[in-house]
């Protein structure tokens, strides 16, 4: 099979490797000492006699072999949702509101329009971050572990704040968090204060707001009230769910004029997402703003019209942003899961004015829940993948059961591009297709052919992971190096990504095909799944093309790969550098064999894992070196990893290798 780049309208198999722009590759990790863990030698033998002698030669299983072919998937495509089919009438009401006439028009012309008031209260399933919600209440926003002062944060549209607190702050998300850490009357003063500080700069009444809400649609986006990332389209959109969604805690006060002010703002939000909502920066943001829109529709008097128009855009934005096997085309979790969790708040406000949501919705965020769920280790944490870091697994359960899908995991997800594979209680998630395409991407990393390991909840093998949380704990400086080949368990040449890697999250020209070929084996002794992908991002510059065959036993106790490097044409003379990585999960004790052919992983749990090097005319020694991982709530650790680095022909090379558990 064939796992081309998603493009924009449709995405073919096939296309031929993009090429490279030079001077844009990432540099590598910072390299340094490592503790030592003795390799016992007795095991060490065990590990080579017992393995496969042609893993040794550097050959894969015997093409002989029994095995199963697994069919493949289509070609990763854009899903196609149509609008909610509605009658002639309610047609003509959509069409009417988009064309510019007021909901008050359509539902009462011959009537006052109706006084902003709230419809319904709504009960949200998904609680907050209650350590974020006590932080506040104390008079701090926490954010990935960094604590900033209420009365010191600067809510003005000038103020350029990280992107993880631009979201907290501006798209309010910190109310779920308040709402979670004490009953309302606890909370409702702070979430006043906050909330008052925030609109005296950013709200309807401001000078410049009432500016950008005459402009037509497209040219308020991005200006003042209006201006800055206040109202950036995806901000807008959560702010003005979260406002609707958590209501009671800035609209019951003492203060009536607070109430007044808050009712005003959701009304005149509204009325700007109405005209700005397809100027978000990317398909997420859009979602957002139409599921603010369908909120306000269903929960503000007059809405029907709004909820119409909202609908169909809201279906059109889900078809544009999710894959047929429903995986976001930004390939990443984060991502997943925010779509998730507007899908779990606008599906509560139905609930809240007993009103059956359009039947695409619901199927839609039964198609999003499985591939999440692929991403899981075996502790129910997140995979690092695509700028994401190790979420917790009780955030990731919650998720879940707020959305009320019950699926089991994707194991062979072709067009959202993660294949897993289990054997006993070990778990691998492999990255077999393209990085997104620029406009997709969020925190793009070129991590194609990358791998991730875990044993009983353990992780063996991680990505470094967290480039998304930059601007909290994890420096944004580094954001880049995060995003790299090198930050992932993965074979890089020159020191150079696979896929280049640019500024703001985006991605350049590098890999642009993956072939993907997955079997069940059946061996002498006992059965095995097998993997083998390639990719053709270093075909353009250096005339290679990396293959990786993986085959994980089916009790997990072995994995065994083999990287190759193939000519893409002419095979070159001279030689080239290559870096062979592992990166060594949390609480792993490393220590180099006497050969450095070899290592030895004492786990927390007391399990022991060796890896072997098979004998290779590439050459290299193991050695260990420096790096570090980003849990789920942003904080980074230092870590070791396993490096293979050396010279290599550039008319090819082969590297195997075996990653047993001893005992």
């Amino acid at each position: 099979m064939v796992q081309a780049a998603a493009d924009g309208d449709a995405a073919t198999a096939g296309r031929g490797a993009r090429g490279y722009e030079p001077g844009l590759q990432t540099p590598r990790g910072i390299s340094g000492g490592a503790s030592a863990v003795p390799l016992d030698a007795s095991a060490e033998e065990a590990l080579v006699t017992n393995g496969d002698p042609k893993l040794e030669n550097g050959a894969g299983p015997s093409s002989s072999s029994p095995s199963e072919v697994l069919e493949p998937g289509r070609a990763l495509v854009l899903s196609d949702f149509s609008p909610p089919s509605l009658r002639a009438g309610e047609r003509l009401t959509r069409l009417a509101y988009r064309l510019g006439v007021s909901s008050s028009t359509l539902t009462s012309p011959f009537n006052k329009p109706a006084r902003p008031r709230l419809l319904a209260t709504v009960e949200c399933p998904l609680q907050g971050d209650r350590m974020a919600g006590v932080a506040l209440r104390a008079g701090h926003f926490l954010v990935y572990g960094v604590k900033a002062p209420i009365v010191q944060m600067d809510f003005s549209p000038a103020a350029r704040l990280t992107a993880p607190f631009e979201r907290v702050v501006h798209g309010f998300s910190w109310l779920g968090d308040l709402a979670a850490s004490a009953p309302r009357e606890q909370c409702a003063a702070t979430a006043e204060r906050v909330f008052s500080a925030w609109l005296a700069l950013n709200g309807p009444h401001t000078k410049e707001t009432k500016k950008s809400l005459g402009r037509p649609a497209g040219k308020a986006a991005g200006k003042a009230g209006g201006r800055g990332p206040a109202w950036n389209v995806e901000h807008v959109g959560n702010r003005l769910l979260n406002w609707l969604i958590y209501a009671p805690l800035i609209m019951s006060g003492q203060k009536e004029q607070i109430r007044i002010d808050a009712l005003e703002a959701c009304v005149q939000t509204a009325r700007w997402l109405d005209r700005n909502v397809t100027s978000a920066d990317d398909q997420l943001g859009q979602v957002a703003g139409w599921c603010g829109i369908i909120a306000a529709g269903l929960l503000l008097p007059e809405g029907k019209p709004r909820r119409l128009f909202g609908e169909a855009g809201l279906v059109r934005a889900l078809g544009e942003l999710v894959a047929d096997d429903g995986g976001v085309l930004s390939r990443s979790p984060l991502v997943q899961m925010d779509a998730i969790t507007l899908l779990v708040k606008l599906l509560a406000c139905y609930r809240a004015v007993d009103r059956e949501p359009p039947k695409a919705v619901v199927v839609m965020l039964g198609l999003l829940v499985p591939p999440l769920l692929a991403l899981l280790h075996g502790d129910g944490g997140l995979g690092s993948w695509q700028g994401a870091g190790a979420v917790k697994a009780d955030k990731i359960a919650a998720l879940i059961d707020a959305s009320g899908v019950r699926a089991r995991p994707l194991k062979d997800i072709r067009q959202w591009g993660y294949q897993r594979m289990t054997g006993g209680k070990t778990v691998l998630q492999f990255d077999a297709a393209p990085p997104p395409r620029a406009r997709h991407a969020r925190s793009g990393c070129a991590s194609t052919l990358a791998f991730e390991l875990s044993c009983q909840g353990q992780r063996i093998i991680v990505n470094c992971g967290g480039a998304a949380f930059a601007g909290g704990q994890v420096p944004a400086r580094i954001e880049q190096g995060l995003r790299a080949t090198a930050a992932h368990s993965t074979l890089a040449l020159d020191n150079a990504n696979s896929t280049a890697v640019l500024i703001n999250g985006k991605l350049g020209k590098g890999v642009e095909e993956v072939e993907v070929d997955r079997r069940t084996l059946t061996l002498e002794n006992g059965a095995a799944s097998r993997i083998e992908a390639s990719h053709d991002g270093y075909a353009a510059r250096f005339g290679l093309v990396h293959r990786r065959t993986l085959i994980l036993r089916a009790d997990g106790s072995e994995l065994r790969g083999e990287d190759v490097l193939e000519p893409a044409g002419k095979g070159k003379r001279g030689k080239i550098d290559f870096a062979l990585r592992f990166h060594i999960g949390p609480g792993i004790e490393l220590g180099l064999s006497d050969d450095k052919k070899g290592a030895g992983l004492a786990l927390p749990d007391g399990t022991y894992w060796q890896m072997r090097l098979a004998n290779s005319p590439s050459g290299g020694d193991l050695a260990i070196e420096e790096s570090m991982w980003v849990d789920g709530q942003g904080r980074p650790h230092p870590i070791q990893q396993l490096v293979l680095q050396g010279m290599t022909s550039r008319s090819g090379g082969n590297f195997s290798w075996l990653l047993k558990k001893m005992g």
